[in-house]
């Protein structure tokens, strides 16, 4: 994980902020694909692989700054 540590944070803000929220109109891809899975609608293939592409940005973020937190 020494790798993962070396990373600045940047482009993971720029990740989540662009393809995390891209398209931006409507609504982001990301929001319409929870709010199917609490609907329990997300049972296309094309939907689940989108859900899991703009979640992606987002669960690294997260990651990231957990691992900020832990290391210090």
């Amino acid at each position: 994980m020494d790798w993962f540590d070396s990373l600045p944070l940047t482009p993971f803000i720029l990740l989540a902020l662009t393809l995390g929220l891209a398209p931006f109109l409507p609504e982001p891809h990301l929001v319409e694909k929870i709010r199917m899975l609490f609907n329990g609608t997300l049972t296309r293939p094309m939907d689940i692989f989108d859900l899991v592409f703009h979640g992606a940005p987002w669960l690294l973020l997260g990651a990231k700054l957990v691992r900020m937190q832990l290391v210090r």
